[in-house]
């Protein structure tokens, strides 16, 4: 009989924590992995034929929910015609000129396969383009595991950074500067201090890697502002949030234009795909065109393509984010009413269909360091009783739901009665 336990044991033997990306090694909520043979809809099916309604929609990029029937069609077909050439295309070529027809701001894509190459590269433009070095960064948003973005605050001002993983030299670590979230006074000493050396600020404009911190909208202009005076870049990270919050991101709900954008998840419907873009003259700095140079053998892989450009449209033809959002607005409403009169009181915090559940606080949290002592112990506990009444979130206390399409609403106040009789359950205990 097929069982997690022996499946972790043989994991072990032959990767690093028996994994291939750590969150999945249940570190954050204790317990054994669950190891997942097949998915549809919104639910998960693990190895011993349990079914769970899934939140985690691997992290994000599913906004139609697993194996979305277009999406299949248009993956499978690729599939046939060849999953990998090694040249020109028109997949690629219909996804780019979709991406750019729809984001103003995105005048030039380069497709990648992460999100953490995204970034890597649209911050190696950023130095090109200004001749500058650093990096200006936020504590609590998280760019992937490129080596600069691999640090955090150190004492006094911002500039004395340290890895916060081992392999990253301190060269690399001195070239980012770590300002926190939502703390005006902090980036404009950054800035005073360093302007004329920061190549780039980079922020996701909607923080959803340490916890949903949500910013106000007066902040991240001051950051605009900020950047412009000195002659910086602006640089949004919208891996998550882009094509989930809507069309345009949150870019478009903001009114602000960055100089170059990265997106991933959504963009490959749940194939490894990412992208970076921007205004023309800074993407022309890259070659052939220029003399900054990025490839990648399996960039713009035509099944990626081709599954994300079917999710996409179909996406703009169901008025899917729309969907999305009230959809997760009832759900996070019917949480919300299950939820209450615990002694330990929560808090649901939602933007658009990404959600996150934590101990309450009385004001919005927009910075990592304000969440709530003992949050990560009550999570592990709910997390493990949600899984017991059938519904699976990312396994993290830091980590976000998500809700698809495919999350109907007899499906939601399904699994927000689960969720409340979870979290009732460990308030009593």
């Amino acid at each position: 009989m097929i069982d997690h336990a022996s499946l972790y044991a043989r994991s072990l033997r032959v990767a690093p924590g028996g994994v291939h990306s750590p969150v999945r090694a249940f570190h954050g909520v204790g317990g054994l992995p669950i190891f997942m043979q097949s998915a549809s809809g919104a639910r998960l099916t693990d190895v011993t034929g349990r079914t769970f309604i899934d939140f985690c929609q691997s992290f994000g990029p599913l906004v139609l929910g697993h194996r979305d029937p277009d999406v299949h069609a248009a993956a499978v077909q690729a599939l046939n015609d060849g999953w990998t050439f090694g040249c020109c295309e028109p997949y690629s070529l219909a996804l780019a000129e979709w991406i750019t027809s729809n984001v103003p701001w995105a005048e030039r894509v380069r497709f990648v396969s992460s999100g953490t190459e995204a970034v890597m590269s649209a911050l190696r433009v950023a130095r090109a383009v200004t001749g500058r070095s650093r990096v200006l960064k936020f504590d609590g948003c998280y760019h992937g595991h490129a080596d600069g973005m691999l640090v955090k605050a150190g004492s006094g001002l911002a500039g004395q950074a340290i890895a916060s993983s081992a392999g990253v030299s301190g060269a690399v670590a001195d070239e980012t500067l770590i300002v926190p979230l939502d703390d005006a006074d902090a980036l404009d000493r950054a800035f005073d201090a360093h302007g004329a050396e920061i190549a780039a600020a980079i922020v996701e404009p909607l923080p959803a890697n340490y916890g949903l911190l949500p910013q106000r909208a007066d902040f991240l202009r001051h950051l605009e502002a900020r950047c412009r005076q000195a002659g910086a870049l602006l640089v949004f990270d919208e891996v998550i949030s882009g094509f989930r919050i809507g069309k345009t991101g949150m870019a478009g709900q903001l009114g602000i234009r960055p100089d170059l954008v990265t997106f991933g998840k959504v963009i490959g419907a749940g194939f490894p795909v990412g992208a970076y873009a921007g205004r023309q003259a800074l993407m022309d700095r890259v070659a052939p065109a220029g003399n900054v140079y990025q490839a990648g053998t399996l960039s713009a892989n035509p099944v990626g393509m081709r599954a994300g450009l079917a999710a996409l449209t179909k996406m703009d033809a169901i008025g899917g984010w729309r969907l999305l959002d009230e959809r997760a607005e009832r759900f996070c409403a019917a949480l919300g009413d299950g939820v209450a009169g615990l002694r330990q009181r929560l808090t649901i915090v939602r933007h658009g269909s990404i959600f996150w559940i934590h101990r309450h606080t009385r004001d919005t949290l927009r910075r990592p360091d304000l969440i709530p002592a003992g949050n990560r112990e009550w999570f592990a506990r709910f997390f493990h009783a949600a899984i017991e009444r059938g519904v699976y979130l990312p396994p993290s206390s830091y980590e976000v739901g998500f809700v698809s399409v495919a999350h109907d609403d007899a499906t939601l106040l399904a699994a927000a009665a689960a969720l409340a009789a979870a979290a009732h359950e460990v308030d009593a205990s």
